[in-house]
């Protein structure tokens, strides 16, 4: 019975990744894939991105003294050389503390229905003051935070500009940051152009890989959308979820069976600029991740049932890697903001 059980599934996933596929024309620009297109930058109505809201942002986003120690800032972890995460398997917090999950890369979290590996924050503005609150990140005194940021002429001219009329208090500030995280977007991929109409923008072997990501390797159940994420919750069956105290993840959050040892897509945008991978760093490259997945994962129990064995060949796995490697766009680079004074 478990065996036939086995089969029905293995044939479900197999009937549904060649619908996905044919759903397609692998031509650029053809109409079929404009599901792939980057819609506009969303936000909420009462912090429309600004040039002085940017600004302001962007200094808090790159200032240390938003710490307890005045030796760390966002962007200690969310570097913008290393893909807007920090090159780690996972984060180190105050005093060089190593945390027990990898830092998110930024690219395109303002397209994210929910933010955070497990989904605790909703938004921008809602995760924005978390790394400042926690003992174990920034581990900033808040009150001292505010009575600073009130008493700096320099920042009271900026958010006096930024946000007219409102306090300098958590609200502003997370809007503030959020406004600057809104600008760092990925849609000028080679990916995006072909999608657009330039036929020579991919190689043969992206194509084919685009071809695999959307059909046999199944990776679009999850990776879908314009952004390449479903902004679900997957147990993908890290070897790590087999410890004897596993992070249990989205379960946390939400008490559900279904969720122990789960975690929020990433999109893949950018994915060849933040290696290591997955919420735990337990792979070193790209090629790691696609083998993880034609395996089928290392531990099953409460896996999602997306997840099964794949059987690619070796070229499959190249043809993969290469087109993930065609979801980055041109490096911008980020000028570091003149910090107001003390």
């Amino acid at each position: 019975m478990k065996a036939i059980s086995c089969f029905l599934l293995l044939s479900f996933v197999f009937t549904s990744s060649m619908a996905q596929e044919n759903k397609y024309v692998f031509q650029a620009g053809h109409p079929s894939l404009k599901e792939f297109v980057l819609g506009p930058v969303p936000y909420p109505a009462d912090n429309k991105p600004t040039p002085e809201r940017i600004a302001l942002g962007q200094a808090l986003f790159f200032d240390p003294r938003l710490s307890g120690e005045g030796n760390m800032s966002c962007a200690t972890c969310h570097n913008p050389g290393l893909g807007w995460s920090d090159g780690l398997a996972t984060a180190k917090g105050v005093k060089g503390i190593i945390l027990g999950r990898a830092t998110p890369a930024l690219y395109n979290t303002v397209y994210n229905k929910i933010q955070m590996w497990d989904g605790r924050k909703s938004s921008l503005e809602d995760q924005a003051m978390g790394p400042m609150q926690s003992n174990s990140e920034m581990n900033m005194d808040i009150a001292q935070l505010f009575r600073w940021l009130n008493m700096n002429e320099a920042y009271k001219a900026k958010f006096a500009k930024a946000y007219p009329g409102e306090l300098i208090n958590e609200v502003t500030l997370s809007k503030a940051i959020a406004s600057f995280e809104r600008t760092i977007i990925s849609n000028q991929s080679p990916f995006d152009r072909w999608v657009k109409g330039d036929s020579k923008a991919m190689t043969v072997q992206q194509v084919n890989g685009f071809k695999l990501f959307v059909g046999k390797a199944n990776c679009i159940a999850c990776h879908s959308g314009a952004n390449f994420s479903d902004s679900g919750f997957h147990n993908i069956g890290l070897a790590s979820f087999g410890n004897p105290e596993p992070d249990l993840g989205r379960y946390l959050q939400k008490p559900v069976a279904a969720m122990k040892g789960a975690f929020k897509t990433p999109t893949v945008r950018e994915v060849a600029r933040n290696a290591p991978y997955f919420h735990d760093g337990s792979a070193k490259t790209l090629s790691e991740v696609i083998d993880h997945y034609d395996k089928g994962g290392a531990v099953r129990s409460n896996i999602s049932p997306n997840l099964l064995p794949l059987g690619l060949t070796a070229d499959e796995k190249n043809s993969l890697v290469s087109f993930l490697e065609a979801l980055s766009s041109p490096y911008k680079a980020i000028k570091l903001p003149e910090l107001p004074a003390k």
